[in-house]
């Protein structure tokens, strides 16, 4: 199995560097796409080392062997996964924008399409945010979380990304 983990720019990418590490321990192949965002709270290395793959940052970008990995890894996922995805990162995807690597992976991709949302209460409860991902849903994305948990505000409320273990079983169950 081959799964294209796109990382969002919020706190809670530190759990994608967790699932990164578990899909891979299982056998499976993993690429990673970060947009800008997400490199402020994870660093690409890290996903290197887990991965063993370069990540893919921009749609210009050209790996060692010569391919372009936006089209490459793209085309061989059999799972695109998002995790965290931002209520902005959801308003790109609903709209179809291909404004970073995590978009225009999801544009381009004919597999399928999991999203974790991950916010605090008063952006997942907001008009725009669930008319975003009803949009998703109608184009055919699951939609995985969130659930209710301690927040970076600090304190307890709906909008926490669901934890690796869960994502994994989404994926593979």
């Amino acid at each position: 199995m081959r799964v294209l983990l796109g990382v969002g720019g919020g706190i809670a990418a530190f759990k994608a560097a967790a699932l990164a590490s578990q899909l891979v321990q299982r056998g499976v192949e993993v690429r990673v796409a970060m947009t800008p965002g997400a490199l402020e709270f994870v660093g690409a290395r890290t996903f290197e080392g887990l991965t063993g793959a370069p990540v893919v940052l921009r749609s210009t970008q050209v790996d060692p062997d010569g391919s372009v990995p936006h089209i490459e890894a793209t085309a061989r996922a059999d799972c695109l996964v998002i995790a965290p995805c931002t209520a902005g990162l959801l308003a790109r995807l609903a709209a179809g924008a291909c404004s970073d690597a995590v978009c225009l992976a999801a544009v381009a991709a004919k597999c399928r399409r999991i999203v974790c949302p991950a916010m605090n209460d008063a952006m997942w409860r907001d008009e725009a945010v669930q008319r975003n991902v009803a949009t998703l849903r109608r184009l055919g994305f699951e939609i995985l979380g969130p659930v209710e948990g301690h927040l970076a505000e600090g304190y307890d409320a709906i909008g926490r990304m669901v934890e690796p273990d869960a994502i994994l079983a989404g994926i593979l169950g």
